[in-house]
């Protein structure tokens, strides 16, 4: 039997979990006996073990995770070269932010508030200039549009019509 974490809750099915760090995880009704859990991971093995070893293989792939140090250099780097390019695009767009802020957030480049306040990752310096680029324009576009509905993206390619093209540069920029 195949060890894995289990959470109960009020879903109708069964799921399972990879997680990032290679521990499988088993979602599964209040009411699913035991039994009926341990029968669905063994008919999942196979699926199990291959997605496992697929994993196993990203993370001994993937470099180091960063320092603090790591970020500090690149949150100074980021401070240095966004409010340039974020002064640039606001100018060409007719558009202004409330705020500018660097994060070190893992999970996604650059966001922007219900205030116009806009947020960027400090991973992004990790990318190359086309996808900087392509980060600031996108955030600088949600200050007109909240959404990513059809305005939003013929605002973005009034800008930058290779856009499609640069977001496939921001693959692998985030660390782990």
């Amino acid at each position: 039997m195949m060890d894995y974490e289990l959470k109960r809750s009020r879903r109708r099915t069964a799921a399972l979990e990879i997680t990032k760090d290679c521990r499988v995880l088993v979602r599964a009704p209040l009411w699913m006996p035991q039994a009926e859990i341990d029968a669905f991971v063994a008919a999942h093995r196979g699926w199990l073990e291959a997605h496992l070893a697929a994993q196993r293989a990203r993370l001994a792939a993937a470099p180091p995770p960063p320092t603090p140090a790591d970020i500090q250099a690149l949150k100074a780097r980021a401070r240095a070269v966004l409010p340039g390019k974020v002064a640039f695009y606001s100018k060409q767009l007719g558009l202004t932010p409330t705020a500018v802020k660097i994060t070190a957030a893992r999970t996604r480049y650059g966001s922007c508030s219900g205030k116009n306040s806009l947020s960027f990752s400090c991973f992004l310096m990790n990318a190359p200039e086309e996808a900087i680029d392509l980060v600031v324009v996108h955030e600088l576009c949600h200050i007109r549009h909240k959404n990513h509905g059809p305005a939003f993206y013929a605002l973005l390619e009034s800008v930058l019509p290779d856009h499609r093209q640069r977001k496939l540069l921001l693959k692998d920029v985030m660390p782990l």
